[in-house]
């Protein structure tokens, strides 16, 4: 089965289920002029489970008594509609007393890591065009436009966020270190301006799943570190109204993660020999990283991000 998923419109994942979601309760059913949908006030929440990524949302329960509907049965039939345009984007679960959880299908996890890796975060300037295609048990194509951010001239740094442009540097040092012993091929060894950052040409797409479908990056770190990422780029893509972000606790956060992840999640030695797809498949997470990373340095710390130190 093949789906098309609108990462080159929704690079968050919150953002994305938000589009679902709109779509099916502004329906007549569900009366458009409610202050929830028109203020586009749907609560929606990520789940602390470092196992699988999920949302949770309320907004049946809000609704229910404007609508004059039990909240399980309304939650029921928002759920019914959204099965038939993203069964193979979220699975979805309806729990009392009218929750409704969506679950990230693994195939649609590995489709956003790749999108993060060819540069979908941020796009500004230029259009270019980039084809995705992930292939398990499920299989995923879409379009990503790439554009190309104007460059930043660089600027001081607090020293509370050497860790985070380590972090980053340090992302780079492997990934080029990679390129060099032929775990990955890139075009253009070093790094240019653009979102996408790093050019793969070898593995394209990145082998992110088995094939049976499932994600090979299954160690509670690279879980963690998946998870993180995801929150960041909801931060950045679809801030909270009802609060500020603290993006520099959040780049040390994410840099923490990944320290956790590079400590205790090896790509050399015997997993390089044994598993090489997993060596590539952690090769894309260290890219993935290094581009929220950048992002988050350079667009809202306003702090330059090294390619070394």
């Amino acid at each position: 089965m093949h789906y098309k998923l609108p990462i080159s419109k929704y690079t968050s994942i919150k953002q994305l289920l938000y589009s679902y979601l709109i779509k099916s309760i502004s329906i007549d059913t569900y009366k458009t002029e409610n202050r929830c949908i028109k203020d586009e006030k749907i609560p929606l929440h990520k789940g602390r489970d470092d196992n699988r990524v999920f949302y949770t949302s309320s907004v049946s329960l809000r609704l229910s008594k404007s609508q004059n509907r039990k909240a399980m049965e309304l939650a029921s039939a928002i759920a019914s509609d959204l099965s038939g345009i993203c069964e193979d984007v979220f699975s979805i679960q309806i729990v009392p007393p009218g929750w409704i959880n969506f679950e990230l299908t693994h195939s649609t996890l590995a489709t956003w890591l790749q999108s993060l890796v060819v540069g979908s975060l941020g796009r500004v300037g230029e259009h270019t065009s980039t084809t995705l295609s992930n292939r398990g048990s499920r299989g995923a194509e879409e379009t990503i436009n790439v554009q190309c951010p104007m460059p930043h001239a660089p600027c001081p740094m607090p020293n509370s966020l050497f860790a985070v442009k380590y972090a980053h540097a340090r992302c780079c040092s492997l990934v080029l270190l990679a390129h060099r012993e032929g775990l990955i091929k890139l075009r253009e060894p070093v790094p240019n301006t653009s979102p996408a950052f790093w050019d793969v040409i070898f593995p394209n797409p990145l082998p992110w799943l088995n094939c049976d479908g499932t994600l090979r990056l299954n160690h509670p770190d690279e879980r963690r570190l998946i998870g993180e990422l995801i929150q960041v780029v909801d931060n950045i893509e679809c801030p909270d109204v009802s609060g500020s972000v603290k993006w520099e606790k959040v780049a040390l956060n994410l840099s923490q993660a990944f320290e956790k992840f590079w400590s205790n999640c090896r790509i050399w030695g015997e997993v390089k020999i044994m598993s090489p797809e997993l060596t590539q498949a952690r090769l894309g997470l260290l890219m993935a990283t290094q581009s929220v990373l950048k992002f988050v340095l350079e667009e809202n710390l306003g702090v330059f991000a090294p390619f070394e130190l």
